[in-house]
């Protein structure tokens, strides 16, 4: 979030010192969900990424307060209808193998707000944790939270040759 009617810090103060330029976040993130949000000052990036026409790719790391049904599984990779209209996610997996399905992974191209949270909460699960991983296929690359990095020339340049 770039504005905070408490005051608490936003995502602006972290990279309010990045550059000279004047630059803004690329889409959103929720207070809480972590991951990767971009920041550039060129306008035709930011349209090209944001523009639902695009397609954009994000993956979430989500973690669920219990475990994720093998029918519920099939229903997100299915597709469902939320208040707003039908979501289908690209993939879903189970981050691992085993016992453990309270966590999974979910690729999405949809920027629609809250739309990772939304379609757990219409099948009955509460998203404990939620990270995007990837964002037009940029990742962290072990950068701490909290924390920013400049993108390389090779991921400048990804980003530039995405079609209009």
């Amino acid at each position: 979030t770039t504005d905070d009617p408490y005051e608490r810090k936003t995502v602006m103060s972290l990279v309010d010192k990045a550059c000279p330029e004047r630059i803004y976040p690329v889409g959103r993130l929720d207070r809480g969900t972590t991951g990767v949000l971009l920041f550039t000052n060129d306008g035709d990036i930011a349209k090209k990424l944001t523009h639902p026409k695009h397609g954009i790719r994000k993956i979430y790391h989500v973690v669920l307060n219990k475990q994720l049904t093998k029918a519920d599984f099939e229903r997100i990779s299915m597709g469902i209808e939320l208040d707003d209209g039908f979501i289908k996610a690209d993939k879903i997996s189970w981050i691992e193998e085993g016992n453990n399905k309270k966590e999974v992974g979910l690729e999405l191209h949809s920027g629609r707000n809250r739309i990772v949270r939304r379609v757990f909460e219409s099948l009955g699960y509460k998203v404990i944790r939620l990270d995007r991983v990837v964002f037009a296929g940029i990742t962290k690359k072990d950068t701490p939270r909290g924390k920013w990095r400049l993108l390389g020339d090779a991921e400048v340049n990804m980003l530039k040759r995405l079609p209009k």
